[in-house]
């Protein structure tokens, strides 16, 4: 049995999760819930990045230390990504000094009796927001163009990872062709290759203790603390307990490694992380996904603009299943993409309401006014068996909109069939029962289809239609096998179960 290994960027518990998160996270759970229902054994792993410069600001504005802030907000994250049901396994915290802090002391030490760390005296431009040094190439008229404020002038004396002696083999790794890293969508690994081209630069991998006292002690060195991305990216290895003798080693080196993380931060995940296991004899990921930004309503979101969109006032309005949905129908992978109030209404209204839940119910309606009872004939027109194909093909290949959108052009086929047969209509009972029956069979495969996206709705069509596998569908031993795919394959689904609404109107909810 394949074992899939996929883990998200942790995220700066410096204030409370926002739609960027959510939208990561829906995502890395759509992989985690398509590999399962293929066959796959899978671990999805989260987190918070409790550590550095950011926090301890943070904490020193509001008055708090920055264990009190870090334990205030990283909660909230846990708490919200449970609420999205994202079936993650693990979520790391990286304050904790008993699960993830021997990783990482280990690793420093593996680098550095590989002589891959240094210690030197830096002068350079520091940008807290990105948790990085910059250079002036890197500003635009002064400015970071991330988070628009100027870098701080810097000196002191760090440790460094030797990250330019890896140029040759980061190109061998990332080569488009030949390459075992793959970048998803490919076009996205253009700025990282294009970066590697102009040669790699020497990286900060501590600060000195008088600038930074919020982080993990480098061994031995009581004035110096670990540099951000020495610590958070070897959370990927933590979660696993790497290096401590409770490892679940089988996880990564029999694994295929998956890397779900944001456009800012790829040139990190791509460069930076790949070449520290390798000098630190550990194998590489495979895939990269990289994702977009998400605005509202075409701008960025922001606090002074007033459009910043809450997670919690969607999900409280309109629910988690509708919010999944959205985000995996409107954003293509690799896309940014964009939160309106007004589209997501509409949305809700035409593909969930009046599409797929109507179809729904009419469908059942009308079949229990006939005793509920099933009569499976031929395939209705309104199914294609390539729609399976195609669906199956776009969810191998992270094309998740294109996927769900191949679910809903089902939906709308078979709502246009409906009413072209005026099922209400028809007098003899037996062709009344086969034709609602049809439609039930089609709605049975939809639901399947929508499982990734949207668990909880696919089970809740599945247990009114009363299939026989309802009761399993969200464990995660659950496979789509193939003949569940096939028509008229549940030879024990005899009755229809209760319509109910599958979604209401927002006003009632």
């Amino acid at each position: 049995m394949p074992r899939q290994y996929i883990h998200t960027a942790i995220d700066f518990p410096n204030a409370a999760p926002h739609m960027g998160h959510v939208m990561e996270k829906v995502l890395a759970d759509v992989m985690a819930r398509w590999f399962r229902l293929r066959g796959d054994e899978v671990r999805l792993h989260v987190g918070a990045d409790e550590n550095g410069i950011k926090i301890q600001q943070t904490a020193e504005a509001l008055g708090m230390t920055p264990q009190e802030l870090v334990d205030r907000n990283s909660p909230l994250f846990e708490q919200l990504f449970r609420r999205l049901n994202i079936s993650f396994d693990t979520f790391i915290r990286t304050s904790d000094p008993k699960r993830h802090w021997p990783t990482v002391v280990a690793l420093w030490n593996r680098l550095k009796e590989g002589g891959f760390l240094e210690k030197r005296t830096y002068a350079g431009l520091y940008c807290t927001g990105c948790e990085r040094f910059v250079t002036e190439k890197d500003l635009v008229d002064g400015l970071c163009p991330d988070h628009r404020q100027r870098p701080e002038a810097v000196k002191e004396e760090n440790w460094f990872f030797l990250l330019s002696r890896k140029q040759d083999a980061m190109k061998k790794l990332l080569h488009p062709k030949t390459g075992t890293y793959k970048m998803v969508p490919s076009w996205r690994g253009n700025e990282v290759l294009s970066f590697l081209e102009g040669g790699l630069e020497d990286v900060s991998f501590s600060r000195s203790k008088e600038t930074l006292s919020w982080g993990v002690p480098v061994p031995d060195e009581p004035d110096q603390v670990m540099y951000v991305w020495c610590d958070n990216l070897t959370s990927y290895l933590s979660s696993l307990g790497f290096f401590t003798d409770h490892e679940m080693r089988e996880w990564w080196d029999d694994a295929e490694i998956t890397d779900v993380i944001g456009k800012d931060i790829a040139r990190f995940h791509a460069i930076n992380w790949p070449a520290m296991l390798q000098c630190a004899g550990v194998k590489t990921p495979e895939r990269l996904l990289i994702h977009g930004f998400i605005t509202s309503d075409g701008q960025k979101m922001s606090k002074t603009l007033g459009n910043v969109v809450v997670p919690s006032d969607v999900l409280d309005r309109y629910g988690v299943d509708p919010l999944r949905f959205y985000l995996s129908h409107e954003i293509p992978v690799g896309n940014d993409g964009d939160f309106s109030w007004k589209r997501f209404g509409e949305l809700y209204d035409a593909k969930l309401r009046n599409q797929l839940g109507n179809l729904l119910n009419r469908a059942l309606v009308l079949l229990k006014k006939e005793g509920g009872e099933m009569k499976l004939g031929a395939a209705a027109q309104a199914f294609s068996p390539d729609s399976w194909g195609r669906y199956v093909k776009a969810m191998n290949d992270f094309d998740y909109s294109v996927a769900i959108q191949e679910a809903f052009s089902v939906v709308a086929a078979s709502n246009q069939g409906f009413n072209d047969a005026a099922v209400w209509t028809i007098a003899d009972k037996a062709t009344k029962i086969e034709t609602l029956s049809a439609f039930a069979e089609i709605l049975r495969h939809v639901a399947l289809m929508l499982l990734p996206f949207m668990p909880e709705t696919a089970q809740r069509m599945s247990r009114q239609l009363n299939v026989p596998y309802v009761d399993q569908m969200l464990d995660r031993s659950f496979v789509l096998t193939d003949e569940m795919k096939d028509w008229g394959s549940q030879k024990e689904w005899k009755r229809v179960g209760e319509p109910e609404i599958l979604f209401p109107p927002v006003e009632c909810k």
